[in-house]
């Protein structure tokens, strides 16, 4: 399991938190943190950054609404927050697909400015060839064909010819994208640093999990040098991290 540096420099482990539906452990990055509101609305806290008692949940949308529908979620809450009086909105799966949505396009955002991603076919196909890139994304209206060509030129240059190795087709479009990255018609998108993959790839794992079941080409796993809450991954599976 990753570790962090200690006050001391001992090392710490990543914090691990329970969901309060499916009673798993799991680092708390790869969970996400349900947050009450003063009048007690059950709301969506996916950067952990509100204040007071928190409960955590690891469970994918349908589950999610299955607990919703069964009560199971608001039981689940009260024993978590200590108190009964809990509202949980209809639209709170929702809210949580969006929240999980912008979280990745501000990562995408801010790696844009970094500097640490390409865009435009053939860009990223010359780096891909060169060994440069470490996760391929690629819209969802991308053409098969466009896909297929930069697939290629990746495993080319990652030594994974042969393999299954792909990008990671997104659940959003190029518009959608572009208005992210500030940039004209982003079809796909390559990572040039290992870190900012790494990065990126663990607000992917949330997201597409949370919205499961994986479509192909877009599995819940980590690669094997990252780490989340579902790291099992094939590692010439769609999306690795190379």
């Amino acid at each position: 399991m990753p570790t962090m540096a200690g006050r001391k420099g001992k090392a710490v482990a990543d914090p691990i938190r329970t969901c309060v539906l499916a009673r798993e452990e799991a680092p708390r990055d790869g969970l996400i943190r349900l947050a009450l509101a003063p009048d007690g609305t059950v709301l969506p806290d996916i950067r952990a950054k509100a204040p007071g008692r928190g409960a955590w949940i690891g469970v994918t949308r349908a589950e999610l609404e299955a607990a919703i529908s069964k009560g199971k979620l608001k039981g689940a809450l009260g024993r978590a927050f200590k108190t009964n009086a809990i509202n949980i909105p209809a639209e709170l799966p929702d809210l949580i697909a969006k929240a999980l949505e912008r979280l990745v396009l501000d990562r995408l955002g801010l790696e844009s400015r970094a500097g640490t991603l390409l865009t435009g076919s053939d860009r990223i196909a010359e780096n891909a060839r060169a060994g440069n890139v470490h996760l391929l994304l690629h819209a969802s209206d991308a053409s098969e064909d466009g896909n297929r060509k930069l697939d290629q030129a990746w495993r080319v240059g990652s030594d994974q010819e042969g393999s299954g190795l792909r990008g990671l087709v997104l659940p959003v479009d190029r518009t959608i994208l572009s208005v992210a990255l500030g940039r004209e018609n982003v079809v796909h998108i390559g990572l040039t640093d290992r870190g900012a993959a790494r990065r990126l790839r663990e607000a992917l794992d949330r997201w597409l999990h949370f919205t499961g079941p994986a479509q192909d080409g877009e599995p819940c796993e980590t690669a094997s040098q990252g780490a989340s809450a579902f790291e099992n991954s094939d590692p010439v599976s769609a999306g690795t991290i190379i």
